[in-house]
Order: structure tokens, then sequence, then C-alpha cells
């Protein structure tokens, strides 16, 4: 998989996000896609050739493995990353929405006026799709997690697993390679995905306190308005528009 193509789309999520949200960014590229490519892919390469079972029975030893795996850690973990970041992309695809109404408003009314103050400002609809985001994320991270100890039975790997699927002729012992080694990646995986989870709640609060404490300001700075102008015209024809 070209994780390199990923990188150069989710870089232009970096633009829009908040502390957090550039945080959460280095913690994948770092502690998670460059994890995953340099040593985890390795680790679980000869997973299938090396898992060995204590008889010669045709078959046996692949259907064990099928039983005990149905679906591979690295796969998962692929899987786990493509859905985790892509929610990140509705960000983007809503500034370029902003950007091409940007476009058209000049057009229209001419280059000396403006829409939008910044179109990657979070407010209006782009704070909800922000917002939407980061609950598709974490909605994402949670489910992978507890698929992947509820496909294992646990986040540990053990060094013996005993089978008796068919065709094995009785119960037969079957020893997993590197069992330690998988342990350790597969804990330091998923503490990674634990705290994405914990930064992304923590930008969750973060952009609705700011939100909140924008609308007291903005509300407290209307109301010594009307008092100093009683008879103002608060025409909001605009800022409906830019509210998108």
């Amino acid at each position: 998989m070209d994780w390199k193509f990923l990188q150069g789309l989710l870089s232009g999520v970096n633009k829009y996000s908040t502390a957090f949200g550039r945080i959460w960014l280095s913690v994948v590229f770092v502690f998670r896609v460059m994890v995953y490519v340099v040593a985890a892919e390795r680790v679980w390469s000869d997973d299938q050739g090396h898992f060995d079972c204590n008889t010669r029975q045709p078959g046996c030893t692949n259907i064990c493995y099928d039983y005990f795996f149905p679906i591979s850690h690295i796969r998962l973990w692929a899987l786990q990353l493509i859905f985790v970041t892509c929610p990140s992309f509705m960000v983007v695809l809503h500034v370029a929405y902003r950007e091409e109404r940007e476009r058209k408003y000049r057009a229209k009314h001419g280059d000396d006026t403006r829409l939008y103050d910044n179109p990657g400002q979070k407010h209006g609809g782009l704070w909800w799709t922000y917002l939407m985001s980061l609950f598709i994320k974490t909605t994402f991270e949670i489910t992978f997690l507890y698929l992947l100890h509820y496909v294992y039975d646990s986040f540990r790997l053990p060094r013996k697993v005993q089978c008796d699927v068919k065709p094995c002729p009785n119960l037969v012992d079957c020893y997993i390679s590197r069992p330690t080694e998988k342990t350790v990646f597969t804990y330091f995986m998923v503490g990674a995905s634990v705290l994405c989870v914990v930064l992304n709640i923590c930008e969750v609060f973060y952009l609705i306190a700011f939100r909140v404490a924008n609308l007291k300001h903005r509300g407290s700075a209307q109301t010594s308005s009307r008092r100093v102008h009683p008879n103002a015209d608060c025409g909001g024809g605009k800022s409906s528009l830019a509210s998108k």
C-alpha cells in the first residue's frame, strides 16, 4: 500500500486543524504508519508459513491457522488506519466547497468583495463538519479496538493454541511464530490507538468550549451594540451565506 499518497492527502488537513488535531496527525504517522510500514509488516510477514502444528494431516495446519487468525493483525490495522483517516477529508472537501463559492461570489460581485474572511476558519457549517469528523474517527477507533479484542479474545498472543477442527484427526498443538514480539507490537499499536481516541475527545471538548465562549462574547457584544444603536439594522443576508 502507498502510504506516501495518504500522507500527501492528509497534509492538507493539517492546515485546518487545531493544536490537538496536529498532534493527532503526528501520532498517526509517527507512531502508527511508520511503525506499521517499517516494523510491523515484517514481523507478520512469516505469520502463516511459521505456524506449526504437531500433525502431518493434510490441510490441518491451514484450517487451524484460519480458525485462530480469521483476519491478520496487519490487515486489520491497515483497514483501521484507512477508516480513521478518511473522515478528515470531509474537512478538506468542505473547505474546497467554500473556496469555490468564494470564487463565484467574487466573479459576480467584484474582486473587492468577500463572502468569507477565511474559508478555512471553523465556523458555521465547517465547524459542524469538523466536529462530525472527530466523532466518526473516534467511533472507528473504538470499533476496531473492540474487533481486535473480540476476534483474538485478547491483545496478547499465546505461544501455543490447541485445535480440533476438521480435518485434524484429534486435538493438536499449534505454535505461533514470534508470539512475544507480536504481543509487544500489538500493545504498542493499541496504545497508539487509545492515545488517538483521547486526543479526539480532547479536541471535541476544546471545539465545544471555544464555540460556547465565542457565542457568549458575540451575545454580549450585540447587547452592547443595541444599547448604543437601538435602531441599528442587523441584516444577516451575507452572514447567512457565509455560515455554510
